[in-house]
């Protein structure tokens, strides 16, 4: 029988993702966008396996003899929240006896992800490399925060009422991605593209982001430098089932000069280029 906390499929699939435990990697390169998996996989040089269900495909491969895996969450810190806890579940839960195995596996996740900068020394068309990551709208406050303990998750005070999660990356990968060719910061992850980033439609805001505030906001010589909508959720979620998380940034806007990159395709083929190399 089904446990209705770890829902799987007919074929013993996991229920959203309808992947199972034999068909993914320990080393996860996560992207938003369906179609960039393809993007990514085109590289590889063997397929093993592929799937997709609604916004999630998953192809799993060789690229230089190393075994990995490339999954879609689609858009946002719900979908991250769905995608993290169903690959935990595949590597650490016992599916015979309805429950989590006391030995735990860890994941690498690397997520690819395009963002805005919002400081006026991130340009577009470069590539930034989170540090930290901030949770801007407490997606992770519905975890229980106050009886969790570690030192790389803390509160980055906001002002004299106000204060961020902030998540740090998985050092490991952090060095392994590093480099003089890549920018590093702190990363803002929003709810949503519209109105959590303070974009104007023809619906007024209630609330606005105020860039200055955000870029002034620091932590170990780090300064918040761009938005998006993931990054600080799979930090975060990955530290509370301790796994390694780093997340690597294609910058196409810069909302300080209001300005788009004229060629974004070939700034993410770059950095998926850049992101293989090393992995």
């Amino acid at each position: 029988m089904n446990s209705s906390e770890i829902i799987t499929n007919i074929d013993g699939s996991i229920y959203h993702l309808s992947l199972k435990p034999e068909q993914v990697s320990c080393d996860i390169i996560l992207v938003g966008d369906p179609f960039r998996v393809d993007e990514v996989s085109k590289f590889m040089n063997d397929i093993e396996f592929t799937t997709q269900n609604r916004e999630f495909r998953s192809v799993t491969g060789y690229y230089n003899k190393k075994r990995i895996s490339v999954i879609s969450t689609g858009i946002g810190g719900s979908n991250i929240d769905i995608v993290i806890n169903e690959i935990d579940a595949l590597v650490n839960y016992d599916f015979e006896k309805n429950q989590f195995r006391e030995n735990h596996k860890r994941i690498n996740f690397i997520r690819i992800g395009t963002s805005g900068s919002i400081s006026k020394n991130i340009p577009i068309n470069s590539f930034l490399i989170s540090k930290y990551a901030i949770d801007l709208n407490s997606q992770l406050s519905f975890y229980d925060l106050d009886n969790y303990k570690n030192d790389k998750i803390f509160k980055l005070p906001y002002d004299s009422e106000k204060f961020y999660y902030c998540i740090e990356s998985a050092e490991v990968l952090y060095k392994k991605f590093n480099s003089i060719s890549i920018y590093s910061g702190i990363t803002a992850t929003c709810n949503g593209f519209y109105s959590f980033q303070g974009r104007k439609t023809r619906i007024p805001l209630k609330t606005l982001i105020n860039f200055d505030d955000l870029d002034k906001l620091s932590y170990k010589n780090h300064n918040v430098t761009n938005l998006e909508m993931e990054t600080a959720i799979i930090y975060g979620l990955a530290n509370f089932l301790n796994h390694n998380a780093i997340s690597l940034n294609a910058i196409l806007a810069n909302r300080k000069h209001d300005s788009y990159s004229s060629d974004p395709s070939s700034v993410i083929e770059s950095l998926v280029k850049y992101t293989l190399e090393r992995i």
